[in-house]
């Protein structure tokens, strides 16, 4: 990764060109930097952003110069100004500021269709939440325990604890002091949990399987602590007929309607009060390197951004 000077890029005619105000560091911009996600080189790193609308080409109708808007899942943001297919942008409402809604839409419309959709939390269920202070895990957190859901999260620290109690977690296990798994099975006297919620993958995904109810679902959708290796699925039917998905953000905004419905279900958790960001950090855009490195040495909670 390096900083160079490009020209403003000019709007094709179904684009709209956006001055940012913040971009978000995403683990995903790692997964791309590293090639586990591929790209035509060289490219614009980032994957979400917020700012003004300066300019828009011949066929957009959807978004007018000088609107305040926010995307996610497309490349480019790393930047001062990105172009940006006009569809895949969505107006930031009154209440939530630019940074507000560079830090919600990967993280929070992720932890939306986690909660209601890939599985959908219902009161008196019981979760399991790794990396619960996280970006996407402090979200989520939030969004269960205002379903109702008893939320079990696992954190490194006790700072990092402290932060997901006050989320909402109900219980919360160091796994740096105690095995997940174990204690996990304490805490459901044996039945396990409805679901976990997992964004680690390799050091946490086996003991995973074992803490599930009967039917109980994996949802595997992040490798921060490494890939989860070659899988026999017939261990799925061995441990209670599991339900195992690897979802992406992606495919719960393939259309535009499900775009503007979930990042509008974020916004309006958010001017409600009901969902609380943590924008731990900010970074001149120049720091990049510096943000990446603090990601993923899992020296930070909450969000990341990238002020030009």
């Amino acid at each position: 990764m390096e900083v160079v000077e490009l020209p403003v890029p000019q709007p094709k005619a179904n684009e709209a060109v956006v001055k940012l105000a913040a971009a978000g560091v995403n683990f995903i911009d790692v997964y791309y930097r590293e090639g586990r996600y591929k790209a035509p080189l060289p490219f614009v790193l980032g994957q979400e952003g917020a700012g003004v609308v300066t300019a828009t080409g011949a066929e957009v109708k959807s978004v007018k110069v000088g609107d305040r808007v926010a995307w996610t899942a497309q490349l480019g943001s790393y930047a001062e100004y990105a172009a940006v297919p006009a569809d895949r942008l969505v107006p930031i409402p009154p209440g939530v500021s630019d940074h507000e809604a560079a830090a919600a839409m990967l993280q929070g419309m992720t932890a939306q269709y986690l909660s209601h959709d890939t599985y959908s939390l219902k009161k008196g269920e019981t979760t399991l939440i790794h990396a619960a202070a996280g970006g996407v895990g402090l979200l989520l957190v939030q969004m269960a325990h205002h379903i109702g859901v008893r939320v079990i999260a696992t954190v490194s620290t006790e700072e990092k604890a402290k932060l997901a109690r006050g989320a909402g977690a109900d219980e919360v296990i160091l796994y740096t002091q105690a095995d997940f798994e174990t204690e996990t099975k304490r805490l459901t006297g044996g039945k396990g949990v409805d679901v976990i919620y997992d964004s680690v993958g390799k050091t946490t995904f086996d003991k995973g399987l074992n803490i599930l109810r009967p039917r109980g679902m994996m949802v595997l959708f992040g490798g921060s602590g490494g890939a989860v290796p070659p899988f026999d699925l017939i261990v799925l039917t061995q441990k209670g007929s599991l339900f195992l998905t690897r979802p992406s953000l992606g495919n719960y905004i393939s259309t535009r309607e499900e775009l503007v419905a979930r990042s509008g279900a974020v916004f309006s958790m958010i001017t409600a009060g009901r969902l609380k960001l943590r924008i731990e950090h900010t970074y001149p855009l120049a720091e990049a390197q510096r943000a990446q490195r603090d990601l993923e040495g899992r020296k930070t909670t909450g969000k990341l951004l990238l002020i030009p």
